[in-house]
């Protein structure tokens, strides 16, 4: 991909303009680590970019961004520009195209305001980027209340740089961060979302969350969650203290590769305590229904935030069988290998993990999953079907309700290995369902 940027600013300056690399992927040659995508910005106008390029298209032409498609890759190519006055939160109400400094200095953050010459091999800094990197500091270009009032999405911005880069965020960055964080609604749920699945895929989700919270925008983004603070629970099951602080050490707990699915289950897997809670006559604290009003409630948030629906599906069902889990020794073997064989089950079963990890820290059912696990492992734990319906056609039953009824009955003895074959289970069904229940 490098080499292909690196042609695309050549043929840029064969027909006589400026073209750099820029944002991003400059931050990552300064720290010398290789960029996953290449920004080129040029002094071109995007008509002239399009004439060079063969395959091109206009992904935002009035802001001077043009895609040009090479090898397989697209690349944006932006016209340097400086912004007129933002009135929506997000959007200039006019640009001009301009020079590479005043490019700069409309950018985000420093660290992102610098552009590289691939000709020269020369970082081009007209912000104080390099700078900061050494001293992996966050910082705003010129005054960053105008920066986030331009555009609020910025502010979770600094809290992504900051949780996956680990740098710190520059004490006026994080005080604008902070005086402005109850306006960041006003960004559309999908650009939320984004930012908070990046900070909270990133193994250092701890600090994403702690800025978060400390930052306003936890509060503002999900108040559920800051409802959790001073949510007690009972102490001997819950040492560590209350909703938040727990759901904050799972979070600490998880590894570091998750899915977005597996995550967002752990941050709301509890999210119906605040509103459940309730004290019984010995003074006991006791929660009515968490798993299955937390997973309504799971569902309306990441309907709001425009979550995937697989992505809503799977972090619900988690939320909602996370109470199951203490049953699971007291289960028939057919229910527990069919408990096992649902889609979310490996993450529910990590979700378990650091849900005990995080508070009592008894295993003993997470221990008993992963024996069954292996002792389930060398076939699959739901195998094919002995019964279907044809079969049960052939007997002469007729195709209804009850067939369910039946196709169920022989799986459960399928599975708890009373019925082992085909003949079997046919022999039991004429025996179990005589002519006088057929349906």
């Amino acid at each position: 991909m490098e080499n292909t940027a690196r042609a695309i600013a050549a043929r840029l300056r064969e027909h006589g303009h400026i073209a750099y690399f820029a944002g991003g992927c400059v931050r990552d040659i300064v720290r010398g680590v290789t960029p996953k995508d290449f920004d080129i910005a040029t002094n071109a106008t995007p008509e002239a970019v399009q004439q060079i390029f063969a395959r091109t298209y206009a992904v935002g032409a009035h802001f001077g961004v043009i895609v040009v498609v090479e090898n397989g890759f697209q690349f944006e190519v932006a016209t340097f520009r400086s912004d007129d006055a933002y009135i929506d939160g997000r959007h200039p109400t006019a640009v001009h195209f301009s020079s590479p400094e005043e490019d700069a200095k409309r950018r985000d953050f420093t660290i992102n305001g610098m552009f590289y010459d691939p000709a020269s091999d020369a970082v081009i800094d007209f912000v104080g980027g390099r700078a900061d990197l050494e001293k992996k500091l966050i910082r705003a270009i010129g005054e960053p209340a105008q920066r986030f009032q331009e555009d609020r999405l910025r502010m979770l911005r600094a809290v992504r740089f900051a949780t996956l880069l680990d740098y710190k965020i520059d004490n006026r960055t994080w005080d604008a961060i902070v005086a402005n964080a109850a306006s960041i609604n006003q960004i559309s749920a999908e650009r939320i979302r984004e930012e908070l699945v990046r900070i909270f895929l990133s193994p250092n989700r701890v600090r994403g969350w702690d800025l978060l919270d400390q930052s306003g925008l936890l509060r503002a983004i999900l108040p559920e969650i800051e409802a959790m603070k001073g949510c007690l629970q009972p102490e001997q099951f819950h040492p560590e203290g209350d909703v938040f602080e727990h759901t904050r050490l799972m979070l600490k707990l998880l590894p570091e590769k998750v899915s977005a699915a597996l995550v967002f289950a752990v941050l709301f897997h509890d999210v119906a305590k605040p509103i459940t809670a309730a004290v019984d006559e010995t003074g006991r604290i006791r929660f009515n229904e968490p798993g299955r009003i937390g997973a309504e409630m799971t569902a309306a948030i990441m309907q709001r935030l425009r979550f995937s629906r697989a992505e809503i599906d799977a972090a619900v069902e988690m939320v909602r069988q996370h109470m199951v889990f203490k049953d699971v020794p007291r289960m028939r073997v057919a229910k527990l290998k069919r408990f096992m064989a649902r889609s979310t089950f490996e993450d529910e079963l990590e979700l378990h993990r650091v849900d005990c990890e995080s508070s009592h820290r008894i295993l003993d059912n997470y221990d008993f999953l992963v024996r069954k696990r292996e002792e389930f492992a060398n076939e699959p734990i739901i195998p094919p079907p002995l019964v279907r319906g044809d079969d049960l056609i052939a007997l002469g039953l007729k195709p209804g309700p009850k067939f369910g009824e039946i196709l169920d009955a022989v799986e459960t003895r399928q599975l708890e290995g009373i019925l082992k074959t085909r003949e079997e289970a046919l022999e039991w069904v004429k025996q179990e369902y005589s002519l006088a229940q057929r349906c």
